[in-house]
């Protein structure tokens, strides 16, 4: 590639990054009282999607359990139960999922 072949890639690499990062602000924000507001429908969105990415997530993990062999599906579960007690207990997000992985990947290791 020549120098101004070069360049040109750069410059439109970087237009396309602006256009990327610049358009979705423009198409659904909208002024209220002199200040951009998300739209109500991506508000809607921010309500609805990570409880539901969260489920998704679940599923998942969950899709190849075996209760016909509990022993199989043993570390899972416990890891499970850490999880949801210590997010009952605590309320924070980062430490429940960092002590049951935590619980998951012993369990796996040391225990079965």
């Amino acid at each position: 590639m020549s120098v101004i072949q070069q360049l040109v890639t750069i410059a439109l690499a970087a237009v396309t990054n602006f256009i990327t990062c610049w358009l979705p602000f423009q198409l659904f924000t909208h002024s209220k009282d002199d200040r951009q507001e998300p739209a109500p429908f991506i508000k809607g969105l921010g309500a609805f999607l990570p409880p539901a990415i969260m489920t998704m997530l679940v599923v998942y993990c969950y899709r190849n359990l075996n209760f016909v062999h509990l022993n199989q599906s043993l570390p899972e579960l416990l890891a499970e139960l850490v999880t949801v007690g210590v997010h009952l207990w605590q309320r924070k997000m980062f430490l429940s999922l960092t002590l049951g992985t935590l619980c998951y990947i012993l369990l796996v290791n040391f225990v079965f």
